[in-house]
């Protein structure tokens, strides 16, 4: 394993699956303004934007009721679209990577990667680098809770790269993460990422297979 003095990486196993560790503030762009029409629903438009309904909600506060809204009412979509695109990067990057190893390419979860980049802001906000979160626990119940139902899931986590290349490469030089990166148990792909105010970035890639 490389060592590296912006990388700390280490693996471990819990419950026989496979989550594995590395080391690297949510820029955001303008908001967007949607028109409410007949049928909307705010879950309905959470989904159209993948983003979280509490932060549709939580970007709406003129809304008292989210179960009410009404055709012509103006919703402010957070935009998040540069941290998407890093994150799509990396799954892309990912997904090269399997098609070198003659792995099946993972599909793209907006939920999984939105449960991803809350465990990146989490490590930012709780001042820690782990799998065991204080606020959500371990990357499976976090899953879990968040309503993500699995048969297989892993995990992986780094700080201190600058870019998707720097990440990824940071991974593959590693047996553990990248042994979750070419896994044939997992189908989907869900990565978020997180910047501390010293632009520092935070990464998370979680990996399910879909199942009860």
């Amino acid at each position: 394993m490389k060592k590296s003095s912006i990388n700390k990486l280490f693996s471990t196993c819990f419950a026989a699956l496979l989550i594995c560790i590395c080391k690297s503030s949510t820029v955001l762009a303008a908001p967007a303004t949607y028109t409410v029409v007949s049928g909307d629903s705010m879950w309905k438009i959470a989904v159209r934007y993948q983003i979280g309904l509490s932060e549709l909600a939580k970007a709406n506060p003129q809304i008292k009721n989210p179960a009410l809204i009404y055709p012509g009412q103006k919703i402010t979509i957070p935009n998040i679209d540069d941290i998407k695109a890093i994150e799509n990067e990396v799954i892309r990057l990912v997904n090269v990577e399997r098609s070198k190893a003659g792995v099946p390419p993972l599909t793209t979860n907006w939920e999984l990667s939105r449960v991803a980049r809350y465990k990146s802001q989490d490590m930012i906000n709780k001042g820690y680098f782990s799998h065991q979160s204080p606020t959500y626990g371990s990357p499976f119940d976090m899953m879990q809770n968040f309503g993500l139902r699995f048969s297989s899931a892993g995990e992986n986590i780094a700080y201190g790269q600058r870019t998707p290349a720097e990440v990824m490469n940071s991974w593959m030089n590693s047996p553990g993460h990248r042994g979750n990166i070419l896994s044939p148990s997992f189908t989907q792909i869900g990565v978020g990422v997180a910047k501390t105010s010293s632009g520092v970035y935070y990464w998370t890639q979680m990996f399910i297979k879909p199942g009860r």
